[in-house]
C-alpha cells in the first residue's frame, strides 16, 4: 500500500493544492487550514453557507499570499504573523487568531457578498481535540473541523463511484492523504499504521456534510454523494467516508521532528 496524493488547504474552505511531499507538524500537514474566513462576529465561514469559497485559489509565497477567483480578480497581501490576537470560533472551539488586514477583508466581503475577514491561527495556540477520541491532551489542530489529518483510500472512492453517474473526483472530499492498495473502506478500521516509518492513529471515521455536494470547480451544489452514501454508509453520526487521523509523537521527546511524508511512501497497517 502506498501514498498516492497529498493535499493542503491553506485557507479553510478554499481551494487546495497537491504536493509531492509535505512536512508534518503537531497540527497536521504544514500550512493546512492555518487561515480561515470569519464573519463579523468572528465565527467561521465554510462552503456550507458560502459555496463560492470553493472558487478561491490561495497561493502562498514567502511572507505573502495571493488570492484569486473568477470574477473577483487577484489580490496579493503580506502575511501578518504578529499583532493583536482576537478570538474566533470553529464549531465549539474558541481559537486565537491574527487578522490579515483590511485589504483581504474587503476582497472576501466583495466575493462572498457579506462581511468577512481573513485570519491566521496564532503561533503557539493549542486547540484541544475532543477527548472522547483524541488519545492525548497534547493532540491539537488548526482550523480544521475537528482533527489534523483526513485520510481516504482510492478504493473507497472507486466503490462509491461505481454507484454514481457521473463519478466524482477526489477533491469533493478534501482529504489530506490519499492511499492506494487496500480494499474499500478498510481505513475505517485502521487504529495504528505507519507511513514511511512514521506512526499514525486512526481516531474517528469522518461524518460528511453538504460540502461534499459542492462542485469544487463551479460551486454548484447538488444531492450527491450524500444521497447515495446514505443508502449504505449511514450511522447515528451521519454518512461516513474517510478517517480522521492523528500522528503519534514519541512520549519521551517533546522536541522531536515530526517528519515528512511523500507520494510513493509505503503505508503499513499495524492494527
Amino acid at each position: 500500500m502506498e501514498v498516492t496524493g497529498l493535499y493542503v488547504y491553506p485557507i479553510k474552505a478554499c481551494a487546495g493544492h497537491s504536493l509531492e511531499s509535505a512536512r508534518l507538524t503537531p497540527r497536521g500537514l504544514d500550512q493546512d487550514r492555518w487561515m480561515m474566513v470569519v464573519d463579523g462576529d468572528g465565527r467561521f465561514l465554510t462552503q456550507r453557507e458560502c459555496p463560492t469559497l470553493a472558487l478561491v485559489q490561495p497561493t502562498l509565497h514567502p511572507g505573502a499570499l495571493t488570492l484569486s477567483a473568477a470574477g473577483a480578480g487577484a489580490l496579493s497581501i503580506p502575511l501578518v504573523f504578529d499583532g493583536p490576537r482576537r478570538p474566533v470560533v470553529v464549531w465549539k472551539s474558541t481559537c486565537e487568531a491574527i487578522d490579515q488586514g483590511e485589504a483581504a477583508a474587503e476582497w472576501f466581503s466583495t466575493h462572498l457578498g457579506r462581511t468577512a475577514q481573513l485570519v491566521r491561527v496564532a503561533d503557539g495556540f493549542h486547540r484541544m481535540l475532543d477527548s472522547t477520541y483524541a488519545p492525548r491532551p497534547s493532540d491539537t489542530t488548526g482550523f480544521a473541523d475537528g482533527y489534523p489529518i483526513l485520510l481516504l483510500s482510492e478504493e473507497s472512492l472507486a466503490d462509491l463511484n461505481s454507484r454514481l453517474a457521473p463519478p466524482l473526483p477526489m477533491n469533493r472530499f478534501r482529504p489530506n492523504i490519499v492511499v492506494r492498495g487496500t480494499t474499500p473502506y478498510a481505513e475505517d478500521t485502521w487504529r495504528r499504521f505507519t507511513i514511511s516509518g512514521l506512526a499514525f492513529e486512526g481516531v474517528k471515521t469522518c461524518a460528511r456534510c453538504a460540502v461534499t455536494t459542492t462542485d469544487q470547480t463551479t460551486a454548484a451544489r447538488g444531492r450527491e454523494p450524500l444521497a447515495t452514501l446514505a443508502n449504505y454508509r449511514d450511522s447515528e453520526r451521519g454518512v461516513l467516508f474517510g478517517m480522521n487521523v492523528i500522528q503519534t509523537p514519541p512520549d519521551d521527546n517533546p522536541t522531536w521532528d515530526w517528519g515528512t511524508v511523500a507520494v510513493g511512501d509505503a503505508v503499513i497497517v499495524d492494527c
